[in-house]
């Protein structure tokens, strides 16, 4: 027999055997999740960095594979169990379609010159003081702009980390700017779509408007100390193996074609996101652009890379527009810290992250189907006396489905519909509960490698998890600052008499799921 209930975060069935499944005991939901554990690191200790390159991705599946084995025991079916699976993968269909036109974007954003030529100008107007600085002010910007904290980063993100490898500079903490920059102005939007998802699953008739507003209280002053951070960064570092800025101007002169009309592609990317065009098509359309711009911008490099002298130019330019959408540019100018620089991108370099998506997704379907994560998630709710003690509660269960779950979204989506009632019944805004899901929920996805954010950013960054972590100040402060107010009672309001509480449209908000846009939204 087959029972209805609501979607889990990856829009998973169901699905029940004639007797119905038991409730998981205590030890039945921490078994999956200590095995993981242990797996995660077990690999970490093995291989470091390189765990993400498979060893990771093995050892979630592996995990995925024993919570299934403790679901089977409860009297959950093969069948239900495999539909679990499949639904949590299916929920990650948008975001790998992301995932691979922004791979294919930084192929022909570098064949077309846009990369070049946004580093050349990048490192004439920045300096070295200023630049971790900058680069966080600047993606804070364009993440407002976008909506996108994905798209800010596979765009500018790669051209920051890319200038400061020039410049001499720590590629890490360029990657911790542009993170904290990019995810800054992704949550100070109505344009992000998990600004939008959250207010819908609390309830309340809480708008995206008062979210926003709410949510400045803690990203205003952790985007602020992260901005001082980083001038005293810029301030004291030394650069190493950095050439002259008009040295390196020259070399890039040199190689590409730098000119304004390089930068069309990015021009229509930011068009593209202000009038609202779904991710996939925006990022995807523009990279076909820079592939067509290409030819007629960076011929010699295009040829070069093609490098078959029996094809004509149109036949040239197209196999140029396939091979750095597919597997990437590749820079041929026999200048090796050019050649290093923007020989990069194409759908098939994220691959490995797509896998490593793929195991998160399975194993977080599979433990909140058979009602894992929600026997964890009980206690905490019935602990939380104190109104800090539930912002706190909020906040730890956040986090920890962000390193349990692996997925933003379940992140998000389980807080928000376990801890409303709780809110509600004790008077507390709705905005509030939606501010410390944004603050753990969101901001923090990044900071886990086999979460869908932190193996995207470091994908398309190219600056593993653990060495960027150190420097994403903004992603720490946000859940310090929002448990802190939670315990003074600074900008934590109570209801006002008249607001609907949590009832049928809220369900049905909590049920409904957009499209998986770039988390950090996607976000």
């Amino acid at each position: 027999m087959v029972a209805d209930s609501p979607e889990p975060a990856g829009g998973i069935p169901e699905q029940r055997t004639d007797s119905g499944p038991k409730p998981p005991s205590l030890l039945d939901a921490l078994l999956p999740i200590v095995v993981l554990i242990g797996l995660l690191s077990l690999t970490i200790a093995l291989f470091g960095i390189d765990a993400t390159n498979g060893p990771l991705q093995v050892a979630l599946f592996l995990s995925a594979a024993f919570a299934s084995l403790i679901a089977f025991k409860n009297g959950y079916t093969v069948a239900a169990v495999a539909d679990a699976a499949i639904g949590g993968v299916t929920s990650a269909v948008g975001a790998i379609f992301i995932l691979l036109a922004v791979g294919a974007l930084i192929g022909t954003w570098n064949m077309s010159g846009t990369i070049p030529t946004i580093v050349y100008y990048g490192i004439g107007l920045l300096s070295a003081t200023w630049f971790y600085f900058a680069s966080a002010a600047i993606c804070a910007l364009v993440g407002m702009v976008t909506g996108s904290s994905w798209t800010t980063a596979g765009t500018l993100g790669v051209a920051f980390v890319g200038m400061a490898k020039v410049l001499g500079l720590s590629e890490e903490i360029a990657a911790g700017a542009v993170i904290c920059g990019a995810y800054f102005g992704d949550k100070m939007t109505p344009l992000s779509e998990t600004t939008i998802l959250v207010p819908k699953l609390v309830g309340g008739g809480l708008t995206v408007s008062r979210h926003v507003r709410n949510m400045f209280w803690t990203a205003g002053p952790a985007l602020g100390i992260s901005l001082i951070i980083f001038v005293v960064l810029g301030a004291i570092a030394t650069p190493s193996g950095a050439v002259r800025v008009e040295d390196a101007q020259d070399a890039l002169a040199n190689e590409f074609n730098i000119t304004v009309l390089n930068l069309l592609p990015l021009l229509l990317l930011v068009v593209f996101s202000i009038r609202q065009v779904p991710p996939f098509l925006a990022i995807l359309g523009s990279a076909l652009f820079a592939g067509i711009l290409a030819p007629f911008t960076q011929w010699a490099a295009v040829k070069a890379f093609v490098d078959e002298s029996g094809l004509s130019a149109v036949m040239t330019g197209v196999k140029g527009v396939f091979a750095a959408m597919a597997t990437g540019f590749v820079s041929v100018t026999g200048n090796e810290k050019i050649d290093e620089l923007f020989s990069r991108g194409g759908m098939a370099s994220l691959l490995t992250t797509v896998w490593l998506v793929l195991g998160a997704l399975s194993f977080a379907a599979i433990v909140e189907h058979a009602g894992f994560l929600n026997r964890l998630l009980t206690p905490i709710v019935s602990w939380a006396r104190s109104r800090g003690q539930l912002i706190l509660a909020v906040n730890v269960s956040g986090v920890g489905l962000n390193v349990i779950a692996g997925d933003q979204y379940v992140a998000d989506v389980l807080p928000s519909r376990m801890f409303r009632e709780e809110f509600a019944r004790r008077g507390l805004a709705p905005e509030v509960l939606s501010r410390a899901v944004e603050d753990s929920g969101t901001v923090t996805s990044v900071l886990v490698p086999w979460n869908t954010c932190g193996a995207y950013i470091s994908g398309v960054l190219g600056v593993p998890t653990g060495a960027y972590l150190p420097f994403c100040f903004f992603n720490f402060l946000r859940p310090i600052f929002d448990v802190i107010f939670g315990f003074i009672g600074f900008k934590t309001p109570s209801a006002t008499l008249g607001e609907p509480p949590p009832g049928e449209d809220r369900e049905r908000g909590a049920r409904r799921r957009g499209p998986r846009e770039a988390p950090g939204g996607v976000a």
